[in-house]
This record gives structure tokens, sequence and C-alpha cells, in this order.
């Protein structure tokens, strides 16, 4: 009767039946919630870099146009037109690398 308190049928729970005994000891049952405490962390710390990673291609894309004017203004007006000629691709390169992030995770959500 002991061992009925230790262990849960392994028809009850799928895959967590480690050792292959067809039941589902303590070890067994710990070991899997770490495996999804672990998962809930990564997927948490995916997020926030995603997170991070918008919010600093945001204030580029933000900073960008007023540093052309800041060099424009300082009389660096080579330095500006050269900023300004590489906008576009700065600006079309941070869009593709922020949707590229975006539908990754889309797509691993599905």
């Amino acid at each position: 009767m002991a061992e009925d308190k230790k262990t849960i049928d392994a028809a009850a729970v799928e895959g967590m039946d480690a050792n292959g005994d067809g039941h589902i000891s303590v070890e067994e049952m710990e070991m899997h919630l770490e495996f999804k405490r672990k998962a809930l962390e990564d997927a948490d710390a995916q997020r926030d870099a995603i997170r991070k990673m918008a919010w600093f291609s945001l204030i580029g894309l933000l900073i960008y146009p007023i540093g052309i004017a800041v060099t424009s203004l300082l009389g660096l007006d080579t330095a500006a037109e050269l900023i300004a000629d590489i906008a576009p691709t700065y600006f079309a390169s941070i869009a593709v690398l922020v949707s590229a992030f975006f539908g990754a995770d889309a797509l691993k959500k599905r």
C-alpha cells in the first residue's frame, strides 16, 4: 500500500515514465516538472529577448533621423549626406530583422 502512494499509473500521464516500468515514481514526476519549469523559463527568456530587440530597434529607428539632423546642424554636411544615403538600407534591414523574429515566433507557436 505504501507503493501506491509513491507511484502514479503511467496510463494517466503519457511520456513521464522514464524507465519504462509502467509506473511513474516521485523522482520521475519531479524530473518531468523540472523539465517543464525549465521550458517555461526558456520561453520567458526568449520573449524578453524579443521584446528588448524590438525596443532597441524602435529606438534606433527614432534616433537615426535625429542623428542626421544633428550632423547637419553641426555643419557636417558630408556626414549628414552619407548617413542619409544609407538610411533606406538601415530602415529596411531593421524591418526585416524584426519581422523575421516575430514571424519565426508565430510559426513556432503553430
